[in-house]
């Protein structure tokens, strides 16, 4: 099982973040609703959404804006 990010789509690739490297796989094997900045578990030939840790990391990057954007 590893962990990873969708860092782009090129195509009908999705080019994956995993800790040392990058990897791409097909856009049509991830879930519809996959985003770039998505984390992603891949299990095999089975990918699932990490919504939580998603979630947390998007939290801690608009805290990160806004304390660099305010006055």
């Amino acid at each position: 099982m590893q962990n990873g990010i969708i860092d782009r789509f090129e195509g009908d690739l999705a080019v994956i973040e995993l800790e040392q490297s990058t990897i791409d796989i097909p856009r049509e094997k991830l879930p519809k609703n996959a985003n770039v900045g998505d984390q992603i578990i891949i299990d095999g030939d089975h990918i699932t959404l990490d919504v939580e840790n998603t979630k947390k990391i998007r939290e801690e990057i608009d805290a990160l804006a806004k304390d660099l954007f305010e006055e």
